[in-house]
């Protein structure tokens, strides 16, 4: 009972992160692996089980998904899926003791990433003159790595959406939960097939990011966003210190 009550929980609050800055992988990942689940399996089941709450904060953003001019939505789409599938079939391909040696330090990368997201944004604004707009040289590396390892990539949207010239902060949330529910969508068909998702803690975990996700949209826009920032900076420096230690007891 009490695995089940961490999953549903970690569900919610992963949904709420993902939909209001990004985040939610700190929780939901770290969740199934203390709950016994292999390290490949727990990425690849928290990548799906995040899918509804994608879904459900995209639905909180249609209207500044409608309002977004100029965006090539469809190609982004699909070359989202295209690199997504990649990254997850390089996963499929990892074994467990390769991806635990190489998740503390995707986590440290990721908190780093989210915690200076802002100052990173701000200078990737700076390369908007000589980065395409909506390039693949941009878009590919971030899709290929979301479907490999699914933390950080929120943020990580953020800061390439901030390079390619975009500013309406709500707009952006609107298209990254757009293209992450695309990404999981298609890391979902080649996880199931790969048998790397274990569905029971899927489908609780799902039942929580649906509710996180739909309330992250209203509350993305009332919540002060440095203290959350820093709670989700601790969540994350601290699983990353906590997956170390575990790969030093282990080494």
């Amino acid at each position: 009972m009490l695995e089940v009550t961490l999953t549903f929980l970690a569900g919610v609050l992963g949904g709420v992160l993902n939909a209001v800055a990004g985040g939610g992988t700190f929780i939901t990942f770290p969740a199934l692996v203390f709950t016994g689940v292999p390290p490949v399996v727990a990425n690849a089941t928290s990548t799906v089980a995040a899918l509804p709450g994608y879904v459900a904060a995209t639905l909180g953003f249609r209207r500044d998904i409608r309002a977004i001019d100029g965006v090539p939505l469809i190609k982004l789409t699909l070359w989202t899926m295209i690199g997504g599938g990649a990254g997850s079939v390089l996963l499929l391909v990892s074994s467990n003791k390769a991806f635990a040696l190489l998740v503390p330090f995707l986590l440290l990368i990721a908190t780093i990433v989210f915690y200076w997201s802002e100052p990173i944004r701000r200078h990737a604004s700076r390369w908007q003159s000589v980065v395409m707009p909506f390039g693949l040289g941009t878009l590919l590396p971030m899709s290929i790595y979301g479907g490999y390892f699914n933390g950080g990539l929120g943020i990580i949207m953020l800061a390439v959406f901030s390079m390619w010239g975009m500013r309406d902060l709500h707009q952006m949330n609107g298209l990254k939960s757009w293209l992450s529910a695309a990404l999981a969508i298609i890391a979902f068909a080649i996880f199931a097939v790969g048998g790397k998702i274990v569905w029971i803690p899927a489908a609780i975990m799902s039942a929580g990011t649906i509710i996180g996700g739909y309330a992250g949209a209203p509350i993305a826009r009332r919540i002060p966003r440095g203290p959350l920032r820093a709670l989700i900076a601790v969540v994350g420096f601290g699983m990353t210190a906590i997956f170390f230690w575990r790969l030093a007891k282990g080494a």
